[in-house]
């Protein structure tokens, strides 16, 4: 007789404990992204065919060997900056290679020019000099003042020295002399280049959304320069709204799951909102989170079941963050962990998913209510994760997401135990628990899951937590809590690295916030230094821990905590979800 039994769920009668729950922002969206699919129709064959045409002129300019290298980096900038590098991996990864192969920057004389060449390179994990901009100090070794009225190279250089690493003291200045020059100029330039210098002082490329620059880049900048190649800017408008039909597509049928009543794609009696009344409704800001890290059309199956769990994962942070009394979440953490050991065949689980019961698989019998439907739906979301790599051949890939689901929980229940018990641990006590609550790796390996061609030595790499992903875990915690300290500390939760900082070294808060700050310049620089070749995985998947890391930074750093109050979130969803570009 097989271990794992259904049943029907039966009501206990107890005592109702006390619970803790916060009044968070309803959803603000609506049914505005949930309309009928005859409305989503497909692309124009006309549209199709331009688009690709003009798809195929881009890559003959990019592979083009008789323009100047000047003007080839200038071109890959703004494809770059347009959002459709990713359509020509190849043409610029060997435009790049011969650039740098063939020559140096004392071919290029002009600032704007010498920083695109840093920039592009040191994003290629080429590992050139900073002294490349040794040219433009003068005999004192400050740079010259003859920059100060240059915009364009100070804008430039402004980013080039986001790509520092530790050392470079040249960059450190470089990004002090921008910034004041760049601060002083808004108020004399034109109100457009003023919004183009404000847009950069705000969220330099480095640490931003692509997408999101994307669509300033083609709404804002690239289209008042008189240089600017009318070819690639239609062309990258009409990729931009032909990847949002896709993704508002996805977002539906995501979203679909819920108002046909069911609960992150499980057939259940009640919806998210009466299921769940304690924890956020953020199904748009958390797929607009996952666009952040995951966004090509190839990966759209990854997208879609990543922000399937993103959303169990946030309905499990405010069940151990407030709602859940401490025994019902060690019982459920207990749960967790005997899943993973159980090794349940995805076939029984995946046959599970399809009906209606609550099921009884080892501890979950002795679940509240509420958690067992938590718990079926980790199960079966993840079920489908290992039917999906089975078919790819690469069933034991879901181990390593398994794993990191396990440390994850164990780290939220670390958490709730400290504050049940009033505890402050010391920052670094702190620290070893609250970078596994950032999730990085757990949110990497799924996006590798959800991309086709992951391999086990990728997975490998993430699991031996390589200074990219330290780097990245410390910007999403530190991050969060310089943000959100305030508001959970007067809601009721375990002390942020704010207040263990404060009380261990007995300083201000402002201090404390001040310190945080250092370490995650300290933690970008990191990541920085990581992605320079040699590496151990390919470009193209270091980019996803770097994109972790600045959707974090956009989210909640430069958006003032937005995922705990989407309205201030609104405008950039509407942008990249809503809101097509014109042609």
């Amino acid at each position: 007789m097989s271990s794992y039994t259904e049943v029907s769920a039966v009501a206990i009668s107890a005592p109702k404990p006390i619970r803790h729950t916060t009044n968070f922002h309803p959803n603000i969206w609506g049914d505005q992204f949930l309309k009928e699919t005859s409305e989503y129709k497909p692309i124009d064959p006309n549209i199709q065919k331009e688009y690709e045409q003009l798809k195929q002129e881009v890559r003959w300019m990019i592979m083009d060997t008789t323009v100047s290298h000047a003007q080839k980096l200038h071109l890959i900038d703004a494809v770059q900056r347009l959002g459709v590098a990713y359509l020509f991996v190849k043409e610029i990864e060997d435009s790049l290679d011969n650039i740098s192969s063939d020559s140096n920057s004392d071919d290029y004389n002009d600032l704007c020019t010498v920083s695109i060449y840093f920039r592009l390179l040191r994003q290629h994990g080429i590992r050139i000099s900073c002294d490349v901009f040794e040219k433009f100090k003068d005999c004192e070794g400050k740079f010259k003042s003859s920059l100060n009225d240059d915009i364009q190279g100070l804008l430039n250089l402004y980013e080039a020295a986001y790509l520092g690493i530790h050392g470079e003291d040249l960059l450190d200045e470089a990004l002090a002399f921008t910034t004041v020059h760049l601060k002083s100029a808004v108020s004399c330039v034109s109100p457009r280049l003023a919004e183009q210098i404000n847009h950069a002082l705000n969220c330099p490329l480095r640490k931003g959304i692509p997408r999101l620059h994307a669509r300033f880049y083609m709404s804002d900048v690239y289209p008042r320069d008189d240089s600017h190649n009318k070819t690639l800017l239609k062309f990258a408008k009409l990729d931009y709204n032909i990847l949002q039909a896709l993704h508002r597509k996805d977002l539906h049928d995501i979203l679909q799951l819920v108002n046909e009543q069911k609960v992150i794609g499980w057939k259940e009696k009640l919806v998210l909102a009466t299921k769940f009344p304690y924890a956020r409704d953020r199904r748009v800001e958390e797929y607009f989170w996952i666009l952040g890290i995951l966004f090509e059309p190839q990966y759209s199956y990854g997208i879609k079941k990543f922000t399937q769990i993103l959303s169990l994962l946030v309905i499990i942070d405010d069940t151990f963050d407030s709602y859940g009394t401490l025994e019902e979440l060690t019982l459920f953490t207990e749960a967790i962990k005997r899943y993973l050991k159980a090794s349940i065949p995805f076939e029984y689980l995946n046959r599970l998913r399809k009906s209606n019961s609550i099921m009884e698989i080892d501890a979950i019998d002795s679940l509240p209510d509420y958690m067992k439907h938590i718990y079926k739906a980790v199960l079966g979301e993840y079920a489908e994760i290992e039917e999906h790599m089975a078919n790819q051949g690469k069933p034991c890939y879901i181990s390593y997401a398994k794993e990191r689901l396990q440390t994850l929980v164990q780290a939220y229940y670390d958490e709730a135990k400290w504050f049940n018990q009033g505890y402050v641990p010391t920052f670094e006590e702190y620290m070893t628990v609250a970078l596994e609550t950032s999730g990085v790796e757990l949110f990497i390996s799924l996006a590798y899951l959800g991309m086709d061609d992951a391999t086990k030595e990728d997975l490998d790499w993430l699991w031996s937590n390589p200074k990219l992903v330290r780097g990245s875990k410390v910007i999403v915690r530190l991050v969060d809590d310089i943000v959100t300290h305030k508001f959970e500390q007067e809601r009721g939760h375990v002390a942020s690295a704010i207040e263990c900082y404060m009380k261990q070294h007995g300083v201000s808060e402002e201090e404390a916030v001040k310190m945080m700050k250092v370490h995650v310049e300290k933690a970008w620089k990191d990541m920085n230094e990581d992605m320079l070749k040699p590496t151990s995985v390919s470009m193209n998947k270091l980019e996803r821990v770097l994109n972790y890391a600045c959707a974090i930074h956009v989210i909640y750093y430069k958006s003032g905590d937005s995922f705990n109050n989407p309205h201030k979130l609104k405008d950039k969803v509407a942008l990249l979800l809503r809101d097509p570009v014109p042609l």
